[in-house]
């Protein structure tokens, strides 16, 4: 077996040469330090200012989120300076063409992440809607609580939370219900075909005006809006304040008010009527059309109804029967 003979004296070199190299790039690798803990207090200083114009100007998140930007940006660059002072081989520009090519590997591996990030940058800067909003997006309404770099948070009126990424609020439609301090409901309300138009109209505008929450300006209107097979439809239209909870409790309110204003009034409200015949199918009629009874059930006696044209046929030959004999 050939024996291994260690070389102790190399491996002390070894070490030797390290400590050297150490003891040379202290002086840098304090200056490293330095640089680094300067530029991390001035991003946290820098961050401070943003979020506290974005607080000054009513727009905390986009503050937030433009602070802790601006902060690991500085925080970023001060780590790329202190390595160059560390290694004075390498040179900015090797730090920033290995930073592209690391910013395309991490854009291809945090696609998603990285979409929602500017997406909801757009929406904050842009501003389609704000904390304290009422919105539908993809199927969901609620509150908006907050607007992350990531999603947006709501509180639906059920109370429970979701989140939806920032990415689907901005390519895809979203209503924000609370855009303007006003909104309009209608209800459509049948009444009969042979009551007053005008009456119907004006007991409904009267009933609508005292409900609490229906705005005076702009005012309630009534429109007759269609006749139907049933009766005839008049549309009622009335604003209140865009929040859910005016336009639900209003709703109701008015709802309640219009009908008994039109029932006290004795104005009809119809409803559709269905009238089903059934065809004894015993009798040795069944499958003749010109033998059936009407659908009326057999009697016992057994003088059944006959078919209207049977009926009309043994009526006026009854009657022609009856002029000829008084002839």
């Amino acid at each position: 077996m050939e024996q291994v003979d260690a070389d102790v004296g190399n491996v002390f070199e070894k070490i030797d040469s390290w400590v050297d190299g150490f003891f040379r790039i202290l002086p840098n690798l304090g200056i490293a330090l330095v640089l680094l803990a300067v530029f991390w207090l001035l991003a946290r200083l820098v961050a401070g200012v943003v979020s506290k114009a974005g607080k000054r100007r009513g727009r905390d998140n986009l503050g937030e989120v433009g602070a802790a930007l601006i902060k690991w940006a500085l925080i970023i660059v001060g780590l790329m300076l202190a390595i160059t002072v560390i290694a004075p081989s390498i040179t900015p520009a090797d730090l920033f063409a290995g930073l592209g090519i690391g910013s395309v590997a991490i854009g291809f591996a945090f696609k998603d992440i990285l979409q929602n990030l500017l997406a909801g940058i757009l929406i904050l800067l842009r501003q389609p809607f704000s904390v304290g909003d009422q919105i539908i997006s993809g199927g969901h309404e609620g509150t908006v609580e907050r607007i992350e770099t990531r999603a947006t948070l709501i509180k639906t009126y059920d109370g429970r939370r979701v989140v939806i990424p920032n990415s689907d609020i901005y390519t895809d439609a979203v209503t924000v219900n609370t855009a303007f301090e006003q909104r309009r409901s209608q209800y459509d309300v049948q009444i009969g075909c042979n009551d007053s138009w005008d009456d119907a109209k004006r007991i409904m505008l009267e009933a609508a005006r005292g409900c609490d929450g229906v705005l005076e300006d702009p005012a309630p209107e009534v429109l007759p809006w269609a006749i139907a097979d049933n009766g005839n439809n008049i549309r009622l239209r009335w604003w209140t304040k865009s929040d859910r909870a005016s336009v639900v409790q209003t709703f109701a309110q008015v709802i309640e008010a219009v009908y008994k204003a039109l029932d006290d009034s004795g104005i009809d409200m119809p409803y559709p009527t269905q009238v089903m015949l059934f065809h004894d199918q015993t009798e040795e009629t069944d499958g003749d059309r010109s033998r059936h009874r009407e659908g009326w059930p057999a009697r016992p006696d057994g003088n059944n109804p006959r078919p209207l044209r049977i009926a009309d046929a043994l009526a006026g030959r009854r009657q022609t029967q009856s002029e000829e004999s008084q002839g």
